[in-house]
């Protein structure tokens, strides 16, 4: 937990600090998020390149906002944003992306995964803040929402006649790609 020596009116020191720990956590999910984006971005091929090079990059944009409010809100609540590289590898719970340069559908294979992880990590903080601090809750739960519509738009494209996905019961990004073609 961070410690806070000031916070805003009506909230605790000690709350802010849990808080603030929350975000930290959101804030190396959601910048490793823009990151891998955008390596995939950069890395689709084959005959749906253009369709997924272009849907992703707004994607992109996005993210990185939610970045910034959430760094943003970590200042308010009196902690301060840690953005480095090394402190998102060092705390972060999940492993790197593992798809390079691959079929645009294979990519979206192993992004749903991605942003499965993110959106039940996000549901998982909603919770927590209930009663802690509602103002921080509506700003996850509206990135909450926006996350779930890009995932939506990936899933559009792997999505089977019966509404099955082949890659749903993957458990890691490689198998999900490998399924999605």
């Amino acid at each position: 937990m961070a410690t806070i020596r000031y916070t805003v009116p009506g909230l605790g020191n000690s709350d802010a600090g849990q808080i603030v720990g929350m975000l930290q956590n959101r804030l190396h999910a959601l910048n490793d998020l823009q990151l891998t984006l955008k390596h995939a971005h950069w890395n689709v091929i084959g005959p749906h390149f253009i369709a997924v090079h272009e849907m992703l990059d707004p994607q992109v944009d996005s993210v990185r906002g939610f970045v910034d409010d959430v760094a943003e809100r970590i200042a308010t609540l009196g902690g301060s944003p840690d953005g480095t590289p090394g402190s998102l590898v060092r705390e972060r719970t999940w492993d790197d992306y593992s798809i390079g340069r691959d079929d645009a559908i294979a990519h979206l294979g192993a992004l749903d995964l991605v942003y499965s992880g993110v959106i039940a990590d996000h549901r998982t903080q909603i919770e927590k803040l209930e009663t802690l601090d509602p103002v921080t809750q509506d700003m996850l739960i509206s990135q909450a929402g926006e996350l779930e519509q890009f995932q939506w738009f990936l899933r559009a494209h792997l999505e089977n006649s019966d509404g099955s996905l082949a890659s749903q019961s993957s458990g890691t990004e490689k198998d999900a790609a490998r399924a999605a073609r």
